[in-house]
């Protein structure tokens, strides 16, 4: 244990600079997985039939396979069709449909448990479907999603450590670099390991303030089976 605190000592600000990266590729993923798992959840559950295909298709085709996968074809596949995109926009891309993929179905099953008699109450004062889906029903949801929806967040953390494969330089790319350096690629994964247990124990903790702070003491959603 002792050569894990003296590469933490020796690289911590090369370990801090790869923190910033790999903080920065999970917030853009989690918002621009949200931004699109939002519409594609919308799309399923109110969508036209052509609308609900599309929306099934992309969310069983991210879901399914590996989101190294989704990398490569995206910062290697891509220029074969003309559109080549730097290691950082091909890394958040990535995150972010491979993300969207899991929020959009977060956010359906919380919208799906939302009673149908809310959607005949809006209509009946006078609402339009969609502005029913806006002002009664979407407010509803998206409190409701949170305590799946946070380990979203979590996760997305975690993965994003494959991004070092095209050389983008987050923490995990800063770990093998010490390893390279050190010769000691189980103190230098070590180290980085303390890394992501710090800032996953605090993002959970964010999160679970998040959720105590939206939470309404007694409120119960009404469910379809009811």
């Amino acid at each position: 244990m002792g050569s894990v605190f003296v590469i933490l000592q020796r690289f911590l600000p090369e370990f801090l600079k790869g923190t910033a990266v790999t903080l920065e590729l999970t917030a853009v993923g989690i918002l621009l997985g949200f931004a699109l798992g939002l519409t594609l959840a919308l799309m399923r559950a109110y969508g036209s039939k052509p609308l609900r295909i599309i929306a099934i298709g992309f969310i069983e085709l991210f879901r399914g396979t590996p989101l190294l996968v989704q990398l490569f074809l995206i910062y290697y596949g891509l220029p074969s069709l003309g559109l080549t995109l730097s290691q950082s926009v091909s890394a958040y891309l990535a995150l972010g449909f491979n993300s969207a993929a899991y929020q959009a179905e977060y956010i359906r099953g919380a919208i799906q448990s939302i009673g149908e008699s809310q959607m005949t109450a809006g209509r009946a004062i006078g609402l339009s479907r969609w502005q029913t889906i806006r002002f009664i029903i979407m407010p509803q949801a998206l409190r409701l999603v949170i305590p799946a929806w946070s380990n979203e967040p979590i996760s997305l953390l975690k993965t994003s450590a494959v991004v070092f494969l095209i050389a983008v330089q987050d923490l995990m790319a800063r770990g093998k670099r010490a390893a390279s350096i050190t010769y000691n690629p189980i103190g230098s994964y070590l180290a980085i390991a303390v890394i992501y247990l710090v800032m996953v124990f605090a993002m959970s903790a964010l999160l679970k303030w998040l959720e105590r702070k939206t939470k309404i003491p007694g409120f119960e959603m009404e469910t379809e089976a009811a």
